[in-house]
């Protein structure tokens, strides 16, 4: 009998542990102990694990190298989407893939964007939030503007430390620390786009992803071979015969196309205008792990040399 007895025992602890195991989610960390986080798309993954360090367990939904404007949402990152107890989202219709999973979250939504001084999608800008009669959307692409960096690291901190406050130290830190870097890669660029012959500083791109970076520097956006801040339009022959002639009347040197969309096209336009072509610039993602491109501000100062070397 005793025998009997301890045999029940094994069979039922062997029973009880794995499924506790199952249900250790609840923590917030999905079994890990730490906070689940998810950013949607690359950039926003880039700058949430930069404050995030140890400290959370962060998933970013959209890899780098993705394009992010075509994405759709997998049960894998539904169900990793219920869990979380903090998403951060660029939310300028970029990643809305994601709202029709929001409903089944009950985690805290945070809009990285909120507040920033936008680009609206015909080049103008204005102050998120504010009424005005530009046609489309914003412009999604706000990270290409460092001083937008800045306040979504600020925003990120105070969502992390609000959900894990035990950590607050960790994040404070590591915000600050990243801060101090965007300033430095802000200088950086500076002196590599100051190299560059001030009637060479006309760009042309693949598609209209990088506006908050020219206007930043002061760089002349001529214009795109794909129409519009998405790469969901194709452009029409009359519309590529249009740019190759202002690329002819303007003297673009070069056509600079992101390496997460078809350059084609851009290829073939820089061939019949004698531009030269650049295809390794990234505008929608970032680059991958030990391209030097996998962070934000890596993947500026990356655009930046790219650039420069491009106009010289």
């Amino acid at each position: 009998m005793r025998r009997l007895a301890l045999l029940a025992l094994t069979l039922a602890a062997a029973l009880v542990l794995p499924f506790a195991a199952a249900c250790g989610g609840d923590d917030g960390g999905g079994g890990s102990g730490k906070l689940s986080v998810i950013a949607t798309i690359a950039p926003v993954g880039a700058l949430v694990t930069a404050v995030a360090g140890d400290d959370a367990d962060v998933r970013v939904l959209v890899p780098a190298g993705v394009d992010p404007h075509d994405y759709e949402l997998k049960a894998s990152d539904r169900r990793a989407v219920e869990r979380a107890k903090v998403l951060f989202r660029n939310g300028l219709g970029i990643d809305a893939f994601l709202d029709s999973a929001i409903a089944d979250s009950k985690g805290t939504v945070i809009t990285v964007t909120d507040g920033l001084a936008l680009r609206a999608a015909d080049g103008s800008a204005h102050a998120a939030g504010d009424s005005h009669d530009h046609e489309g959307e914003d412009d999604p692409h706000a990270w290409h503007d460092i001083d937008n960096d800045r306040a979504m690291v600020r925003a990120i901190v105070e969502a992390l430390v609000a959900a894990d406050p035990a950590h607050e130290a960790g994040y404070r830190q590591r915000g600050a620390a990243y801060d101090q870097r965007l300033t430095a890669v802000d200088a950086e660029i500076r002196a590599l786009i100051a190299t560059i012959p001030p009637a060479n500083r006309k760009v042309v791109t693949n598609h209209d992803a990088i506006g908050y970076f020219l206007d930043r520097y002061g760089l002349e956006f001529v214009g795109a071979v794909i129409p519009g801040t998405s790469t969901q339009s194709e452009p029409s022959s009359k519309e590529i015969a249009a740019l190759v002639d202002t690329i002819r009347r303007e003297g673009v040197k070069a056509i600079f196309a992101d390496s997460s969309v078809d350059p084609k096209i851009a290829r073939q336009i820089a061939a019949d205008t004698g531009a030269r072509i650049v295809d390794d610039i990234y505008g929608d993602s970032l680059g991958p792990a030990g391209s030097g491109a996998e962070t934000v501000d890596g993947m500026l100062l990356s655009n930046a040399r790219r650039i420069a070397e491009a106009l010289r």
